[in-house]
């Protein structure tokens, strides 16, 4: 592969990182990334580079997500790292961060390696681990995060639980500020939200199903505001979906606050009224919120309030959600749909594309200490080339993932991964269907 040299013509580049936006070309050499600019290939293409002419799509960084629920090991009949990363080559993503609530857990080094292993040797994209925060995901016992990150732990979860001690918390806290670890937070106190399927308010209670009140999140992240405060711990709530909990993380960042925040693509792109008749494929966490709730997460996310879209990939096997739904097992897929749902707000005038990208590549890529999300000269040559206005319709029958569980099959969009280029090699391309 060192070797190999691909000239990329006529493409939009754009690095949220560096703030480029212009027309040009990029060369990769092996897995890197050796030149690019507007001139580059003003005398033509290197002799004997393969050519790819991009037609004037852009090339930014591959996506970077940064919560994916995957279920190997344990559930690898709802999804294993090899169709996972086949379903994010699909989506223009070429790197995945898998979260530790699996079977076993990942709370110990021993597993850290193992999915390291598994991943290097089945899937086409790249793979990191977040470990437990806590032994077993019990919320109480934290677990060895020195030693975990030592193993290269990207960053630290109880995945779709809140630690929800406070003490522990803090401890947490207090430890990570030490050694400049990222602790992520899903933000929900589970006394409060546990008991319910959907947004508390009046859907629901039409509906007849027990609720999760706003207030669940606005708690948590107004406490962990305060824990952050007396510990100076890096804090990243998962997935934020509410207007108070996004306006308190506002006012942390006011004030200096090492605190960063998260949307899911669900949480803009649907709201509440998606749940219709008892549709299990809108059970999502966090749930979807009311329309006022969505219109926050747009505000935040183009405001900085919210710094990364992630697409809270959870796959589901059938069984699981033909159930009432009540009993119906939660969380949607979102890999492949990622690209097109988030392109939604660029098209709607609701935020520029630049700023867009950088919240699924520059800013993830910082808060985990990762080389890619850039482009630039020695890079990794990890690369999304796609056209951001093509009209298609979603089509779960064309869904590279083992799970279906998406309530956005026949919506219309607008853009779609053209070619995905992982370490120099092209993992996904729409016209040769690789």
């Amino acid at each position: 592969m060192s070797g190999d040299r691909i000239a990329y013509l006529n493409a939009r580049l754009i690095d949220p990182a560096s703030g480029l936006d212009q027309a040009g070309g990029l060369l990769t050499e092996g897995d890197t990334i050796a030149d690019l600019g507007p001139g580059l290939f003003a005398d033509g293409p290197p002799e004997g580079a393969e050519v790819v002419d991009c037609g004037g799509r852009v090339l930014c960084p591959g996506l970077i997500d940064m919560r994916v629920f995957v279920g190997e090991p344990g559930a690898e009949h709802k999804e294993t790292l090899a169709s996972a990363s086949r379903a994010a080559a699909a989506g223009g993503v070429t790197c995945i961060i898998v979260q530790p609530n699996t079977e076993p857990v990942i709370d110990e080094v021993a597993l850290v390696e193992y999915l390291k292993r598994q991943a290097r040797d089945k899937a086409v994209v790249r793979i990191h681990p977040m470990a437990a925060i806590t032994k077993g995901l019990g919320g109480q016992q934290m677990a060895e995060l020195g030693l975990l990150a030592e193993a290269d732990a990207v960053a630290f979860t109880d995945a779709d639980r809140a630690v929800a001690d406070a003490g522990v918390m803090r401890r947490v806290l207090s430890y990570a500020s030490a050694f400049d670890l990222l602790i992520c937070q899903y933000p929900e106190e589970p006394s409060l939200g546990g008991g319910g399927v959907m947004n508390a308010g009046e859907v629901a209670m039409r509906l007849g199903l027990p609720g999760k009140p706003t207030q669940a999140e606005t708690i948590m992240i107004e406490r962990d505001l305060r824990l952050v405060e007396m510990t100076q711990g890096r804090y990243h709530a998962a997935a934020l979906s509410t207007a108070q909990a996004i306006e308190a993380m506002r006012a942390g960042k006011s004030r200096g606050l090492p605190v960063t925040a998260a949307a899911a693509v669900h949480n803009f792109a649907l709201n509440e009224t998606a749940v219709g008749e008892y549709r299990t494929f809108t059970k999502t966490a966090p749930p979807l919120r009311d329309e006022a709730d969505r219109e926050a997460v747009v505000a935040g996310l183009a405001d900085g309030a919210i710094d990364v879209i992630c697409s809270c990939h959870e796959p589901q096997d059938a069984e699981s959600k033909r159930l009432p739904f009540e009993l119906a097992a939660t969380g949607i897929i979102g890999l492949e749909t990622m690209l097109p749902l988030a392109l939604e707000l660029y098209h709607n005038g609701r935020i520029d594309l630049l700023a867009l990208l950088g919240k699924m590549t520059a800013a993830p890529a910082a808060l985990l200490g990762l080389r890619g999300g850039k482009l630039n000269r020695g890079a990794p040559a990890d690369l999304l080339i796609f056209d951001p206005d093509v009209p298609w319709r979603i089509d779960e029958g064309a869904f590279r993932s083992t799970s279906k569980n998406s309530p956005y099959d026949g919506r219309p969009v607008q853009g779609r991964a053209w070619r995905t280029v992982v370490a120099g090699r092209a993992v996904f391309d729409d016209e040769q269907r690789i």
